[in-house]
């Protein structure tokens, strides 16, 4: 589990459900306001860190919309009130969570109405002045129509929450339906590797990485 403070703004970072899937929870220490990236399928086990760290979530914000991701965000939202974001790309794979559901053999029932779409560019931010504005959506389909990236300069190093867009030397897949190859390469190399080389990279799943060694080291982008 990674975990960044810088006054009042926590970042944790852990995975979740049955396939691991990359899940942060960023929240102030004054207002116990937070935000969650990608609470995944396990709602019960986020529900559980949310009640231990004593937090009242604000938005579920999502890189894209597989079941792994998002699967179980609907029963987060309903039971910590919650607003629910995700790009307009995706809004296809959010509708068919139940089929998704399928494929994982677990029940879904009807996902919760979107409260609005994220859109390219677009800020986070909480009532804590200490904090203010921390978070930046960056539009990076091509795993899916509507993958996007989170990026915040707010801690010591930049951060990037990069979904199934970029992983550790290697990239995400384009061949699930949405998925477009070329356009995901466009995507990494001109929204993601123009960011700092000192960025660190949490991917979807598996190990972080920076900016830096994927411009040096990833087989798909040298």
């Amino acid at each position: 589990m990674l975990t960044l403070k810088k006054n009042s703004l926590n970042l944790i970072s852990f995975p979740v459900g049955s396939y691991q899937c990359n899940c942060s929870i960023l929240y102030s220490d004054k207002t116990r306001e937070a935000l969650i990236i990608d609470p995944g399928n396990d709602h019960e086990f986020i529900l559980k860190k949310i009640n231990d760290l004593n937090l009242k979530v604000k938005k579920l914000i999502h890189t894209h919309a597989h079941f792994d991701h998002i699967g179980r965000s609907t029963e987060v939202a309903h039971a910590t009130g919650a607003s629910l974001h995700l790009h307009k790309g995706d809004q296809f794979l959010y509708d068919a969570l139940p089929q998704q559901g399928m494929f994982f053999r677990q029940i879904v029932g009807t996902p919760k109405k979107l409260d609005s779409y994220l859109e390219d560019g677009e800020e986070f931010s909480f009532d804590d002045p200490e904090i203010n504005t921390f978070l930046k959506t960056l539009h990076t389909p091509g795993h899916t129509p509507g993958s996007c990236s989170f990026y915040t300069e707010y801690f010591d190093e930049p951060m990037l929450f990069a979904g199934d867009t970029l992983f550790r030397r290697s990239i995400g897949r384009s061949d699930l339906p949405g998925g477009d190859g070329p356009l995901l390469i466009k995507s990494i190399k001109s929204r993601l590797l123009i960011l700092p080389d000192e960025t660190n990279v949490i991917a979807g799943h598996g190990p972080e990485t920076r900016i830096y060694d994927e411009k040096k080291q990833n087989p798909f982008l040298c």
